[in-house]
């Protein structure tokens, strides 16, 4: 195991991110940070808000800056937002330097998860369609991932032992 190497969690919103991080860490004994509660805490209001306020680019801008600061510690698990990935930047330095799991859910699961969150600013005012061309779009950027991991079929702690045993095999 690379004890000085960080775990980065990517995917969908909805897709267990920060609830798998947590446990992730917990086990590892690493640091936990989630990105969007990071960026909240930093600028005093929700993400909705963020989007709603400023704007898409606005949140982006400060996703990456701390995102990347975030990067450079060790032994931490880090969960990204859902789009964080696809900034070439952030997607450059992970792949570069960290363990990368991408958590991959059937697409109507996700679906079902995120289309009526007030939580979820790019989910709340699309359409089913547009959500599930959103998920299309950003797996074929997620595919480029370390490992992925197929979440359908497993529970919450059988994806945790998943990541945990390729994570110290590596």
């Amino acid at each position: 195991m690379k004890s000085k190497e960080n775990l980065v969690f990517l995917g969908m919103m909805g897709s267990g991110k920060s609830s798998i991080g947590l446990l992730v860490a917990k086990k590892l004994k690493f640091n936990f940070i989630d990105i969007d509660n990071e960026i909240e805490k930093k600028l005093g209001t929700s993400i909705s808000k963020i989007f709603s306020d400023k704007g898409e680019v606005f949140f982006r801008k400060v996703e990456e800056k701390l995102t990347l600061k975030n990067l450079k510690l060790h032994s931490s698990v880090i969960s990204l937002g859902g789009g964080a990935f696809i900034n070439e930047n952030i997607r450059n330095e992970v792949l570069k330097s960290h363990v990368s799991f991408w958590l991959n859910w059937d697409n109507n699961i996700l679906l079902d998860r995120i289309k009526n969150s007030k939580k979820r600013p790019l989910a709340i005012s699309s359409t089913d369609d547009q959500i599930i061309n959103l998920i299309k779009k950003r797996s074929n950027i997620y595919a480029k991932a370390l490992f992925e991991i197929k979440c359908d079929n497993l529970s919450k702690n059988e994806v945790v032992n998943k990541i945990i045993k390729i994570y110290e095999a590596n």
